[in-house]
């Protein structure tokens, strides 16, 4: 099992590592991802990423598909730690940039001395101040 990160969620999924590739079954890339492997491409929504004419052997194999190679012609970043157990599938430049000039934080749930969870979400529309702080 390989760990993949993807809009926030860790995902476990059942994928194949091929120089230096990760490979995930259509079952995965839809159900887990959210993007359905059709005859025109790879598609979310309208969004629709051909595949590639003069490679087409080199991204498909037996119901796995190479999602290294769709996310760099997609334009998103793709990284793997060194044993390539956990990867980040990461967003895009203009959806990064889109965030940032919203100035709206993403939501997340941290704990209190308490044990207490607290989401972001919470204070919407209320003035907090954050602060954090590390040992290393």
């Amino acid at each position: 099992m390989i760990t993949v990160i993807h809009e926030h969620k860790t995902l476990d999924v059942d994928a194949r590592i091929k120089d230096n590739d990760l490979w995930l079954s259509s079952k995965d890339i839809e159900q887990k991802l959210g993007w359905a492997m059709k005859p025109e491409g790879l598609c979310q929504d309208e969004q629709c990423i051909p595949y590639p004419s003069d490679s087409e052997g080199d991204c498909l194999e037996n119901g796995y598909l190479n999602v290294s190679k769709f996310w760099d012609l997609m334009g998103k970043p793709i990284l793997h730690d060194e044993m390539k157990e956990t990867w980040l599938l990461g967003a895009g430049h203009k959806e990064r940039a889109e965030k940032l000039a919203s100035l709206d934080a993403p939501d997340f749930s941290l704990p209190d001395l308490d044990g207490e969870l607290h989401s972001l979400s919470d204070y919407r529309g209320k003035r907090i101040f954050l602060t954090t702080w590390s040992s290393w």
